[in-house]
């Protein structure tokens, strides 16, 4: 297995826990640097230096020139220019869950308790998912601003958090991750875009991620009306922190396209294509696309409405 140089920087350490295929391990290491990442936030809003967490509202590119500029203390912890190779082609993963086609993962009947779990497991999966997608964006892409490796080290570890409150939860009610069969969409797409942190941010947090925005609240409705309260809740914190991982990669992905001098909507709809992205169907959670920075261009358009 590829490992990463032996040393504290900041990037190497991402890479260390996208590698480990222990997740209670991954998790800890995650929080880990989470920890060693938020004094860098504070010596960054110290030195005018913020992402989205530190500059404000997102969505008209206004906080983007002081986003780009990164303090030179946080340069030597980052190691902004470091390209780590040979780059892995997947994270480490533990033995299960069985990964399987998404056509093949068994569908249960939420009414029962094993169907109730198995949803949970499902978003557990989800959750284990993003914490290598907010990883594998820190160690894999060179070469951007400090702000934007610690925007990404933050949602690891709020992933990496919600991945712990679903694992607990499973365990309470008698099963645990990788008791059911998932599948590997969300992965499959980081592969196709580890060239082009442009498609990645595009089609990865804006796609994959904000399709979650959409399916949590049916979700917490099904659990709290099952009686199942504390589920129900887990899903309100993933929800609140969702829609701030969203904002990040709205805020990313159009800091580089005014930097590549792109069009927001027209390049988001020629990677679609490119990259075979799914096609969104609704219903759309509007309220939490909008709290996450999409434009009114385009919640219009996903709603179908013009004006």
């Amino acid at each position: 297995m590829t490992q990463p140089p032996a040393c504290s920087e900041l990037r190497a350490r991402a890479l260390q826990a996208f590698l480990c295929p222990d997740l209670q391990r991954k998790c800890a290491l995650t929080a880990a640097l989470a920890d060693a990442a938020s004094g860098l936030w504070a010596a960054g809003a110290n030195s005018g230096v913020g992402g989205v967490g530190g500059v404000g509202e997102v969505g008209d590119g206004a906080d983007i020139p002081l986003a780009a500029k990164p303090a030179d203390s946080l340069a030597p912890r980052l190691d902004l220019q470091c390209t780590f190779l040979p780059a892995p082609d997947q994270p480490g993963r533990p033995a299960r869950p069985l990964l399987v086609a998404p056509d093949r993962v068994p569908k249960r009947k939420f009414g029962s308790p094993v169907g109730r779990a198995a949803l949970l497991h499902a978003v557990a999966h989800i959750e284990a998912n993003a914490i290598d997608l907010a990883l594998d964006v820190v160690w894999r892409f060179a070469g951007m601003p400090a702000a934007f490796y610690l925007d990404w080290i933050k949602v690891a570890g709020e992933e990496a958090l919600h991945f712990g409150l679903l694992q607990s939860h499973l365990i309470s009610l008698g099963h645990t991750y990788g008791e059911f069969a998932a599948h590997d969409g969300l992965w499959e797409m980081a592969y196709r875009t580890r060239h082009d942190v442009l498609a990645r941010l595009a089609l990865v947090p804006r796609t994959l991620e904000a399709r979650g925005l959409d399916a949590s609240p049916p979700m917490r409705a099904r659990l709290s009306a099952a009686g199942d309260e504390a589920g129900a809740l887990i899903l309100d914190r993933i929800l609140a922190d969702e829609i701030g991982h969203v904002a990040i990669g709205n805020h990313w992905y159009r800091w580089l396209c005014a930097g590549r001098g792109c069009a927001v909507e027209s390049t988001y709809h020629a990677l679609a294509a490119q990259y075979h992205a799914p096609r969104l169907k609704g219903p759309f959670n509007i309220s939490a696309r909008r709290a996450a920075g999409f434009s009114e261009a385009e919640l219009a358009e996903l709603t179908g409405d013009p004006s």
